[in-house]
């Protein structure tokens, strides 16, 4: 009987420990937190322009791009940690652009798991007991100064 309920206890925890790995929360957050919580680490020689937001006249659009981020989650808050990859994931953005001759990238909107958000002020990220993700989707373009 021992052997038996050591067995459902083993076969118990597995269950909840695969569960907790499982978990998925999407959620929204705030672009400007994000962005002030590395004050510095995102550069100011590319613009970034979310979708909605007003911008200088764009001269050229070059193209588009997106990434898609992932960061350790592990002993982060969803919030903390989804601002972390929400940072990355911006300066992937103004990488490209530099790469691609741009000065800004403009309607920059959600792109989690292929599902498009737009909103000037919030971005979605997608936040697990182990990984959080962000994907963003912009137009590269060259604005006038």
């Amino acid at each position: 009987m021992k052997r038996h309920l050591k067995l459902a206890a083993i076969v118990a925890l597995s269950f909840a420990a695969t569960h907790a790995m499982a978990r998925n929360s999407v959620d929204s957050y705030s672009v400007s937190t994000a962005l002030e919580s590395a004050e510095g680490k995102v550069d100011a020689d590319i613009g970034l322009y979310f979708a909605g937001q007003k911008h200088p006249a764009v001269l050229k659009t070059l193209g588009e791009a997106a990434t898609n981020k992932k960061t350790n989650a592990v002993g982060r808050s969803d919030e903390a940690a989804c601002d972390h990859v929400f940072l990355s994931a911006v300066i992937a953005l103004q990488k490209r652009a530099r790469e691609m001759g741009g000065n800004a990238v403009v309607n920059i909107k959600s792109n989690y798991k292929d599902q498009l958000t737009e909103s000037p002020t919030q971005f979605v990220c997608g936040a697990g007991a182990v990984i959080a993700g962000v994907a963003l989707k912009g137009d590269i373009v060259t604005l006038k100064k």
